[in-house]
């Protein structure tokens, strides 16, 4: 499919994407894969239902600095497991952390709540992990419902007979230093998506034809769970940790600017911050500067490009 933004993040020096997805129950998986040697990760868990994993291993007081890849998945907290498949994947091509017996691969998680979407019972694995590797590319990422997008949907205050589908959108910046910005993103959020720049409701509860938005909704008081909006910002300009968890804090806002409400109690908002450490380290102010922007294009790209799924 088109980008609907210039670029995507595989456009970051380092970074492949492969996805898998059962297009029957629903459900999926999208990895993010480094280069050999690992990227320099931090993340930020905003959202109050999350469902992750290795995300403390990212925090700037911790011992080991990179990470092997990032699985973005479907399933709710039965998808973590296709970080296994993940793993298995690495290892075999002799990545990871050298313990001496054994090479250890780090793969960081984040899951959505897709599971009343298609069949509650089929999930992504280990299987569909590591499909999801070997299909990694660096080439352009397809983007709508697919992946771990498959099941994704957002404007859910209605019930979700009413809501629209979401999906994985992707955005990719080149910075005044030449480094590249870009996100990739999963939106399965409880509220609807605008254009921060026009203020105009894209994509939302529809009842009877009409987009319908869910603040100031009565409904918005029951709403539950099945939300979840999570995502990556990468750059393959050097960044310390403590640098890539401010990045990742940086592209929230990216969030708030598209998605309303967002970092809800019935939302596990998540974002891992990369760096490839591909180039050399450059001014911290632009690259933290231009964050919110890329990921709210990549809000964007995902809504916009799961409506041709529909």
């Amino acid at each position: 499919m088109k980008q609907l933004f210039e670029g995507s993040i595989t456009k970051v020096h380092g970074i492949r994407v492969g996805q898998a997805q059962n297009d029957a129950a629903k459900t999926g998986v999208t990895v993010v894969l480094c280069s050999h040697d690992g990227a320099v990760m931090g993340a930020d868990v905003r959202g109050a239902a999350p469902g992750t994993r290795e995300t403390d291993l990212c925090k700037p007081e911790n011992t080991v600095e990179r990470v092997n890849a990032v699985v973005l998945s479907g399933g709710s907290a039965y998808g973590l497991d296709s970080a296994s498949g993940v793993m298995r994947f690495l290892e075999e091509h002799g990545a990871g952390v050298d313990m001496g017996v054994c090479k250890v691969p780090i793969v960081p998680a984040a899951v959505i709540f897709d599971l009343g979407v298609g069949s509650a019972h089929v999930r992504p694995g280990r299987e569909e992990g590591y499909f999801a590797c070997r299909a990694a590319t660096d080439g352009p990422v397809e983007t709508g419902s697919l992946g771990a997008g498959t099941g994704a949907t957002l404007g859910k205050a209605m019930g979700p007979e009413h809501a629209a589908k979401g999906g994985v959108g992707t955005a990719c910046i080149t910075l005044p230093g030449g480094a590249k910005l870009a996100a990739l993103v999963v939106v399965n959020a409880l509220g609807d998506v605008y254009d921060p720049g026009t203020g105009e409701l894209i994509a939302a509860a529809t009842i009877n034809g009409v987009k319908t938005p869910c603040l100031g909704a009565a409904a918005l008081a029951g709403a539950g769970f099945g939300n979840t909006t999570i995502g990556v910002i990468a750059t393959d300009a050097a960044l310390t940790r403590e640098e890539a968890n401010k990045l990742a804090s940086m592209a929230h806002d990216g969030l708030a600017m598209a998605i309303r409400p967002v970092h809800t109690s019935m939302d596990g908002d998540t974002i891992f911050g990369v760096s490839t450490c591909a180039l050399p380290q450059q001014p911290l102010l632009p690259i933290l500067a231009a964050a919110p922007t890329v990921m709210a294009m990549a809000v964007l790209d995902a809504v916009k490009s799961a409506e041709k799924h529909a």
